[in-house]
């Protein structure tokens, strides 16, 4: 998951993204669901609370990596450097560069990065 060579598939990063946010909403459903009810105490006061978010934090820093590597190999199987990723950095329109690349379709065939995920061994079905 942490492989930054290679090509994915959309299909890998959507469902990944999609994984992703049914994580957080799970995560974050805990925490309020912990949180203490009365007003003067802080939510992180209850100890249940303070380590599901420590827990979140940490995972936090996983999915940045996995998520980077995913982008990566989307861009690799568009037959585009790695690199592209940093689009993504740009103000105000970087992330909207970024999803309309990540929802383009790869190349057909092998590429500089590799064979094609979809079709790896150039097989037709209807050939």
């Amino acid at each position: 998951m942490l492989d930054f060579n290679g090509r994915s598939r959309r299909l890998e990063y959507w469902m990944f993204h999609v994984l992703l946010i049914a994580q957080i909403a799970l995560i974050m459903g805990l925490i309020v669901a912990f949180a203490p009810r009365d007003g003067g105490a802080l939510p992180w006061s209850h100890p249940v609370t303070l380590l599901l978010t420590l827990l979140a934090m940490i995972a936090a820093v996983g999915w940045f990596w996995a998520g980077l590597a995913l982008s990566v190999r989307r861009f690799h199987d568009q037959d585009k450097s790695g690199w592209y990723v940093l689009l993504g950095a740009i103000p105000y329109v970087g992330g909207l560069i970024t999803l309309v690349f990540m929802c383009l379709p790869g190349t057909a065939g092998p590429n500089r990065f590799g064979p094609d995920p979809i079709n790896p061994d150039l097989t037709d079905v209807f050939g």
